[in-house]
Parts: structure tokens; C-alpha cells; sequence
């Protein structure tokens, strides 16, 4: 299934019953983001998507507002030999300056991504971009961990990078993203141990789904898929997810003008607050026609899909 999964031998415990087999796990690496060869943050995140990765967090951080903003990204030991022949869809050998170009055009979306298994990258931010003063986690960040630094609801709302224009959820729409959100997850399947963060059109489109151990990893990854396909401001999007409704996830569709947060556990009170606040429709619970709508506003029964 790919670096998301590793195997491992283990004991199998089933009433007085044990015995040796073999199971599937996600994996869990970290992932340690430099600026300008300075150290930004260290994540633990199961290994793909990480150029997506990278651009969703800068861009939820606010270092970064469009893909152009960010000039490359380098492996840190891009200079390591690699095997000849063709590289993911680019067919590029493997000497420095060819693995240089197939990380500069990756960030633009060109490629399969399946390059990046590397746990020390490198940003090259485009001139005139720099860091806002105090961002940045210089210590480890825990693949459960969003914005903690963060305290109040003023200084995310301060920081945002668009205004929200709030939508009206169909309820309809709603109550169908968790099956198919989970229809999407492989890693999850096969191992029981990742998140999954998708983003659908209001009229429930899906355009992307990924998965990673830490719930912010996942919608930073699919923030990320939005920033590099030009889709940020997402103002006719529904980021949805699998996990509870943090403070951090909201943040996180605030500063990518994502209008609408699903999530299939509960809100946290702050969550609730902020998205009172950013004019963000929150729902969740969703348990099959069922769920809770924290703040926003639904669509009306007869103008509501069928």
C-alpha cells in the first residue's frame, strides 16, 4: 500500500487463545520543515503528500497566501545518489540537478508525489515573502497537535487571510460526506489508525481526500491540494472530516476562506465560537440522517438535493 503502511509481527490475544501473526500499521515519521535553512516545525505525519503538506501548513500558518509564494522545496539531502531512470510520472534520472527540477515542478502539482519520503525538507519562500514575526514551532509538534499557541479568537480572526462568505449547508449534502469520505481512506481500512480529510463543492462533489495520523496533517494536506490547484479562497467548498471539530481545524478553513466544516464527531466549545465568529457553518455528529449544527445556517427543505 505504500509508505502510509508498514507491516509488523505481533501476539494475537482472543480469550485464552494467542498467537503469532502479522498486521498492518500506518506509518508515523517525522517530518521536519525548514525556511530558508532555518528550522520552522517538526510534525509527525505518515509520509505522502507532503509537498501538500507543506504549502497546507505555511498556508494555515500565514507565512504563505498563494503557490507563488513558495519558490521550492528541497530535500535536504537531495544530493544522496539515486537509482537511474524514470522518477514517479516525470522521468527524471536521479543526479542533484534533476532531483532539484522534479521537486520545483511537484509544487505546481506535476507529478505523483510518490518522491517524497524525504523527513528533512527545505522552503525556498519567493522574494519578498518572509516569516511573520513569532510563527513558527521551533520544538515538536505531535501529529495531534494544531495551533496551540494560539489563545484567542481575535488574533486567528486577525490573522485570517480571507474574508468567509458564508454558505447555507444542505443537509442532504451533510449527512452523505462520511461514507464517502471513508470510502476514500485505504490506509484507514487496512489499519484502523488515520484520519481523513476531504474537500467537496457545496453541491457535494468530492475533489480530494487524504489521510495522515494527526488530524491537522489531513486537512493540511488537502488545504495544500486546494492552495497548488488555485481553488484557495475555497468559498464554495465544505472541508469535511473524520475526526471531532477542533478549534485548530476551523482555523485552519478560516484562513483557507472555507466556508463549511463537517466533521463526524463532536465540535469543541471554542470550535463553536470561532465559527459563530468567522461566519463558518460547523456541523457534526453526523450519524446517518443525523448530525448537529454548531453555527451557520441550513438550506431550506424545498430548495435542499433530493
Amino acid at each position: 500500500m505504500g509508505k502510509g503502511t508498514a507491516r509488523t509481527r505481533l501476539v494475537r490475544v482472543e480469550g485464552s487463545d494467542d498467537f503469532r501473526t502479522e498486521d498492518i500499521l500506518a506509518v508515523e515519521e517525522p517530518l521536519e520543515i525548514r525556511i530558508g535553512g532555518k528550522p520552522f516545525t517538526t510534525t509527525m505525519r505518515t509520509p505522502g503528500a507532503d509537498y501538500e503538506l507543506i504549502h497546507g501548513f505555511l498556508h494555515s500558518e500565514g507565512v504563505i497566501r498563494t503557490r507563488t509564494d513558495v519558490a521550492s522545496i528541497r530535500s535536504c539531502d537531495s544530493t544522496r545518489p539515486r537509482p537511474s531512470g524514470p522518477v514517479g510520472m516525470m522521468g527524471l534520472a536521479g543526479d542533484p540537478q534533476n532531483r532539484e527540477r522534479f521537486l520545483l515542478d511537484s509544487i505546481g502539482g506535476v507529478g505523483d508525489h510518490s518522491e517524497a519520503s524525504y523527513n528533512v525538507m527545505n522552503v525556498g519562500l519567493a522574494p519578498g515573502v518572509s516569516v511573520p514575526k513569532g510563527a513558527g514551532r521551533l520544538g515538536l509538534t505531535s501529529s495531534a497537535c494544531g495551533i496551540c499557541g494560539t489563545s484567542t479568537i481575535e488574533r486567528v480572526l486577525d490573522k485570517g487571510s480571507y474574508q468567509v462568505e458564508p454558505i447555507k449547508l444542505d443537509p442532504n449534502v451533510v449527512v452523505s460526506l462520511p461514507e464517502r469520505l471513508s470510502s476514500n481512506q485505504p490506509v484507514f481500512k487496512a489499519t484502523g489508525a488515520t484520519h481523513g480529510a476531504g474537500l467537496f463543492t457545496q453541491s457535494g462533489e468530492l475533489l480530494c481526500v487524504r489521510e495522515d495520523v494527526g488530524r491537522h496533517n489531513a486537512a493540511d494536506k488537502v488545504i495544500g491540494w486546494a492552495l497548488q490547484q488555485g481553488l484557495l479562497p475555497g468559498r464554495n467548498l465544505i472541508l469535511a472530516m473524520s475526526s471531532r471539530a477542533s478549534f485548530e481545524l476551523v482555523q485552519k478553513a478560516l484562513m483557507a476562506g472555507i466556508p463549511a466544516v463537517v466533521a463526524v464527531s463532536s465540535a469543541t466549545s471554542l470550535a463553536a465560537d470561532l465559527a459563530h465568529e468567522a461566519g463558518i457553518a460547523l456541523a457534526g455528529f453526523v450519524r446517518g440522517a443525523k448530525f448537529n449544527l454548531y453555527a451557520g445556517q441550513l438550506l431550506p427543505a424545498a430548495l435542499a438535493t433530493r
